[in-house]
């Protein structure tokens, strides 16, 4: 395989880090730079496995720093973008939409021109480069939940050993029409449509992607599934918003890193391709499993912790049902889950029970501290 130069935005985060690991140990020919601002929800120590590497570098920068990212472009000759660095948690976005729409939506402008500005100083142009924008499916807006007892879906599953179920007949797919509901969808959404509009004003070689719900290890835990793990591990509440009734599609995270793999070097120009884990669960009953796997790791009676649920008032504009549609990834790329949920779930909640070190320096601070320690004079 050729040599390749390329940049992992937010590679330091949850889905970033799988990928910057999948990359560098995948493909020793690459030179695979991570670039991250190190934010809050930023952590080096995910990739502790790779950071001596002689294939890896990170370098800590703003992607709202057009100046320096059109610099690293020319000094790292890069040919490759994996854009992954965003605001991604929705409650932040509802108190805080200036920040969101400063990185989500100015930051990936600023990649977009840098990339252009470079690539096209180049005697061969665009030819053999590639700007993949990773997004999310909250851009879809809500679906119907007009089928509560649950239907057989219309695609392929491998997701569940009980056959999935969907709580509704409509599903997201390539082609449904925008709708954000959130300040963070909504800057997502403007995002994809930069990311479209510069392949189709300027020629630039982009895909776009929009996933469900990713869960498993590395996770930031002020996200559900690390947080309830966490608080039922501490005895603490576990706030449910509204009912519980909201329901979400999980796509375990090595799965999504696989699948970025796939479409950054199989997938066509200029298309979207969905990425779902073909996994339906209401917040409550999700809950209630990890309830269960958890009291049962913990060696406690089954039942033990059901007690800490804890009824919350909803969250503004909660949307009802997430559900995405992948046929098209799986028929033109071959993708599909490689585990069934309950095996995601058991793999999920045994790594944080087993890396309560990394939980506490989060939820400490001390990760932060991490970055300091490490690149110190260099």
């Amino acid at each position: 395989m050729a040599k390749r130069n390329i940049v992992i935005t937010g590679g330091a985060g949850f889905i970033g880090s799988h990928v910057v690991r999948l990359f560098v140990n995948k493909y020793p020919e690459y030179n695979i730079i991570n670039l991250d601002k190190l934010t809050y929800a930023g952590n080096l120590a995910n990739l502790k496995d790779v950071e001596d590497k002689p294939n890896y570098k990170f370098v800590k920068m703003d992607i709202c720093d057009f100046e320096a990212f059109y610099q690293l472009m020319q000094d790292e000759q890069i040919d490759g973008i994996i854009h992954l660095a965003a605001e991604s948690h929705v409650d932040r976005s509802i108190k805080d939409p200036f920040t969101f729409a400063r990185t989500n939506v100015m930051g990936t402008l600023s990649l977009l021109q840098a990339a252009k500005l470079y690539w096209e100083s180049l005697p061969e142009g665009y030819d053999g480069k590639r700007f993949y924008h990773i997004s999310t499916d909250e851009v879809y807006g809500a679906l119907t939940m007009n089928h509560p007892e649950g239907i057989e879906p219309p695609f392929k599953t491998v997701a569940s050993s009980e056959g999935h179920k969907a709580y509704g007949d409509d599903f997201f797919y390539e082609t449904t029409k925008y709708n954000p509901h959130s300040p963070y969808s909504a800057a997502k959404a403007s995002s994809d449509h930069f990311v479209r509009a510069y392949h189709d004003t300027y020629g630039m070689p982009t895909i776009v992607t929009n996933c469900s719900n990713n869960y498993g290890p590395y996770q930031f835990p002020e996200k559900l599934i690390p947080l309830f793990i966490n608080n039922i591990r501490n005895r603490k509440p576990l706030p449910v918003y509204g009912k519980g009734e909201n329901v979400r599609d999980w796509l375990y995270v090595e799965d999504h890193a696989r699948a970025i793999d796939l479409i950054f070097h199989e997938g066509k120009i200029a298309e979207t391709y969905n990425i779902g884990g073909f996994n339906e669960w209401k917040n409550i009953d999700l809950i209630k499993v990890m309830i269960k796997t958890v009291d049962r790791i913990l060696g406690n009676p089954e039942g033990h912790s059901l007690d800490l649920i804890t009824y919350v008032t909803d969250r503004l504009g909660h949307d009802a049902r997430y559900a995405i549609d992948s046929t098209k990834l799986q028929k033109e790329l071959g993708w599909e889950p490689s585990l069934q949920f309950e095996e995601g779930i058991e793999k999920t909640v045994r790594w944080y029970l087993d890396n309560q070190e990394w939980m506490d320096n989060i939820t400490s601070g001390d990760y932060e501290k991490y970055y300091e320690e490490m690149y110190k004079g260099r």
